[in-house]
């Protein structure tokens, strides 16, 4: 039942322009970060890894989290118009299975975002003449992001299932991003999961901000599995006259 509910959510964005939105959006921190690092070169001249601070500093602050938001508002902005939220609650398949399909694209969506930023962060050194490949390290850092990147959209489905404005979940997802490099600078990083997204990357920063790797892992899952939940829970509880 799980697999038909995954189909048909994807059916339902099938002809939405999201990707072009994914595509586009994700390449102004690139050329941010590329354009502060061309500016810089005589303070940053680590090549590769002065350059990754740089559309770090960018795409994890201000642009990866609302991204992951704007993709599951729009999920939900389907439910919460035209009464279908009332339709969606009366279909003959488990509440669980609901949650989890828009869930399970929430996932991919967060995942293709950080191998999308992986090819701009390698066109940007090309173009600024950095030699060789990037060190392994930062592919390592960028896939350990989205780890945090998972727990951000499990929050955001819930946020985006509950309100039912389009707007107010993306700005929670800007503040979130605000909040979570405030919390990391101050040691409270494993305990908001905004901030896990940005020690993961490693964003504006050359060196290894996981400290304690097994921490960041058990941090991240567990906000996965709490959201995750959570959000289960409360589509079970919700009254069909209330959508």
């Amino acid at each position: 039942m799980l697999a038909v509910c995954i189909k048909t959510e994807q059916k339902k964005l099938r002809h939405s322009h999201l990707w072009l939105v994914f595509a586009v959006i994700p390449v102004i921190p690139a050329a941010m970060g590329a354009g502060n690092y061309m500016q810089n070169l005589g303070l940053l001249k680590s090549e590769w890894f002065s350059l990754w601070t740089q559309v770090s500093l960018f795409y994890a602050n201000f642009f990866y989290a609302p991204l992951i938001a704007l993709y599951c508002a729009y999920i939900w902005r389907v439910e919460h118009l035209n009464h279908n939220w009332n339709t969606l609650m009366t279909l003959p398949v488990p509440r669980r299975d609901v949650f989890l399909a828009k869930l399970f694209l929430s996932l991919e969506c967060t995942i293709g975002l950080q191998l999308w930023l992986w090819v701009l962060y390698l066109s940007a050194g090309k173009l600024c003449g950095l030699p060789g490949m990037p060190p392994a390290q930062i592919l390592i850092w960028l896939l350990r992001g989205s780890l945090g990147g998972l727990a951000v959209a499990a929050l955001q489905m819930c946020l985006s299932m509950v309100i039912r404005s389009f707007a107010v979940p993306i700005a929670l997802a800007l503040i979130g991003s605000i909040g979570g490099l405030l919390a990391s600078n101050g040691g409270l990083g494993l305990f908001w999961p905004y901030s896990l997204m940005l020690m993961g990357m490693n964003a504006n920063k050359s060196e290894n901000m996981v400290g304690n790797l097994a921490g960041f892992l058990a941090a991240s899952l567990i906000f996965l599995l709490a959201f995750s939940v959570l959000g289960i829970l409360y589509l079970k509880k919700k009254d069909v006259a209330a959508g």
